[in-house]
């Protein structure tokens, strides 16, 4: 027998059996596959089952029934909404672009699910409304200047709504105010004649300063100088009332002998000078009669030794 006339022959019916027990298996790996399933620490899944809500479940490895349980994966990171730019009335009839932020976190997956179709929308559409009634009562030279007072209403509006939904808003976040240009261009000029004022002011300032701090500098100076303008004539009239005193002590000394020698020595000098008038005075006379007294006396007093 050759080996090329030989051949296996494997019944119908086997063969139909293994492709089924193949299809089985495979079907079974796919049940399997659908449900084991992994969540990440930022997800959870929301379980349905026949149409029920059952909650949320994760993360880690979670094993649900296939078929006749359906997921929602939830994803619970901080995310934001950008809200495209909205024209807004103010209270003053200007219409104003304002474009902003939205920042939310889910805390609740079931309720976000559940509660909620399309949290996105919803979201942008409360805001937007939220905005305009807002900036409606406020005039436009305070818009800019209450960016924070803005952001903190629409948060809080926003919140209440949210809330029941599962989901936190953290923060609203006006990212650009745009006024009409007309206005725009207003306020740049404005602006310039403002900071222009002040350029003058503290120029007058600086010379109202300068003007005040050289004045304190001549008046210290004047009242130094009249201080010792004082001190001198101080000092000068202690020094003559200590000479006069010196001069008076030393005249209380002289007796009248010795003035009278004063007296002579005073006539031979004027004697030796070349003048021919001489002025003397009244005491003079009475200065000799006591000099005429003294002499006689000494002769007196000389015969009488003798």
């Amino acid at each position: 027998m050759n080996v090329s006339q030989s051949v296996i022959q494997i019944p119908f019916a086997d063969i139909t059996q293994l492709i089924g027990y193949a299809i089985l298996a495979i079907i079974v790996l796919a049940l399997l596959a659908s449900a084991i399933k992994i969540i990440r620490e930022y997800e959870r899944v929301v379980v349905f089952r026949l149409g029920r809500f059952v909650g949320a479940k994760g993360p880690g490895v979670i094993i649900v029934a296939p078929i006749i349980n359906r997921l929602f994966k939830v994803d619970l990171r901080e995310r934001f909404l950008e809200v495209s730019r909205q024209t807004c009335i103010t209270k003053d009839n200007a219409p104003t672009d304002i474009d902003f932020l939205i920042y939310y976190k889910v805390y609740d997956a079931g309720q976000s699910v559940v509660q909620v179709q399309n949290f996105t929308g919803a979201s942008v559409g409360i805001a937007t409304t939220t905005l305009r009634a807002v900036v409606g009562d406020i005039p436009l030279d305070e818009l800019l200047a209450r960016r924070e007072q803005i952001n903190n209403i629409l948060r809080s509006k926003l919140d209440e709504v949210t809330e029941r939904w599962g989901v936190k808003v953290t923060s609203v976040e006006i990212r650009e105010i745009l006024p009409p240009r007309d206005v725009l261009e207003s306020m740049t000029r404005q602006m310039s004649a403002e900071r222009s004022r002040r350029a003058m002011v503290l120029e007058a300032d600086g010379k109202r300063e300068s003007t005040i701090l050289v004045a304190e500098g001549d008046k210290q100076s004047n009242i130094l100088r009249a201080e010792g303008e004082r001190q001198a004539a101080i000092l000068r009239a202690e020094g003559y009332s200590q000479a006069l005193s010196t001069i008076y002590g030393a005249a209380k000394g002289v007796d009248e002998k010795t003035m009278a020698i004063q007296y002579l020595e005073a006539m031979k000098a004027l004697g030796a000078s070349p003048s021919t008038k001489f002025i003397f005075p009244m005491e003079f006379t009475g200065l000799l009669s006591k000099v005429q007294s003294w002499i006689k006396g000494s002769s007196s007093e000389s015969e009488e030794k003798k």
